[in-house]
């Protein structure tokens, strides 16, 4: 289904934001059902949150956790793909990717608006602290920063830990990205929340709205809700808050701290070229003098 916009640049954005359940199949039905509704209300390109079939498992290190892993393509995969086919709609679609025995990742499904899929981005960037042990389970990704040209627009897509890091976000913009999804599963350690939980949370979404300045792009970031203790403790209580950043870094649009909703928001991508002409840093990189970062540290 192509769809008619008021002008052509005109492209809207649905983040699906929800809490998820111990049960997968309950989870995928729960974010189809909200992925069409976002489509029925106007949204062309939808992004799901992080690992949305299951519970954030890697608040322990369990060997039976990788039982939740799938093959791409597959069963959730093709499952959006008609959803995609159906309601004309880009999909992003987060899911923990069994690739071969022993051999796993992190990894966001890129599909197009006839139901084809683009291609797979391998989250790059793998954290490993308190209650977030994804060493244990995620490959690093080896198919480097990507972006695809698709029907409503050049999309890049990171996963979550990724969004701290500048160099990701601007190797994807450089190949033409306008639009940088983050599907994510971030929250407080809920003993730290009254200490530290408003300076984390603002220096999470100020380093996101930073990669809309420094690149001339729109940010756009679904996040999780709920509490959840699969092995019992204080667990995570995830803080929700998806957004919207427009190529200015400002905010468009935001989601709640704990409803279960989706974040429709209206962009338009003339603006990327506006942006980045007006404040033309792609320009004036010193693209000779970045060597270093090819190295861990500078001593």
């Amino acid at each position: 289904m192509k769809r008619t916009k008021r002008n052509s640049s005109e492209v809207v954005l649905g983040l699906l934001q929800h809490a998820c359940s111990e049960d997968p199949k309950e989870n995928l039905g729960k974010c189809l059902d909200a992925a069409d509704r976002a489509a029925r209300a106007g949204a062309q390109i939808l992004c799901t949150q992080e690992l949305f079939r299951s519970q954030y498992f890697c608040q322990s290190e369990d060997h039976a956790q990788f039982q939740l892993a799938e093959s791409i393509p597959g069963p959730t995969t093709e499952a959006f793909c008609r959803l995609a086919k159906k309601r004309g709609v880009v999909i992003i679609a987060s899911l923990f990717e069994k690739r071969s025995s022993g051999l796993y990742h992190n990894t966001a499904a890129i599909i197009d608006a006839d139901g084809t899929m683009l291609g797979i981005y391998r989250k790059m960037h793998i954290p490993d602290d308190p209650l977030y042990y994804e060493k244990f389970y995620f490959t690093p990704g080896d198919l480097g920063f990507r972006a695809w040209k698709t029907r409503f627009g050049k999309i890049g897509v990171l996963v979550c830990w990724d969004q701290w890091y500048p160099e990701g976000a601007r190797l994807t913009a450089m190949q033409g990205a306008e639009i940088l999804f983050y599907p994510t599963a971030i929250g407080w350690h809920p003993k730290e929340k009254s200490e530290y939980g408003e300076r984390q949370h603002g220096a999470w979404e100020l380093i996101q709205r930073s990669h809309a300045v420094a690149n001339g792009c729109y940010v756009a970031v679904a996040n999780r809700v709920g509490l959840e203790r699969p092995i019992g403790g204080d667990g995570i209580e995830f803080w929700g808050q998806s957004f919207v950043a427009g190529t200015s870094g400002q905010l468009l649009a935001k989601g709640s701290v704990d409803a279960e909703e989706n974040l429709i928001v209206p962009i338009d991508l003339a603006k990327v070229d506006v942006t980045r002409t007006h404040w033309p840093f792609l320009r004036d990189r010193r693209i000779d003098a970045y060597g270093d970062l090819t190295r861990r540290f500078s001593d």
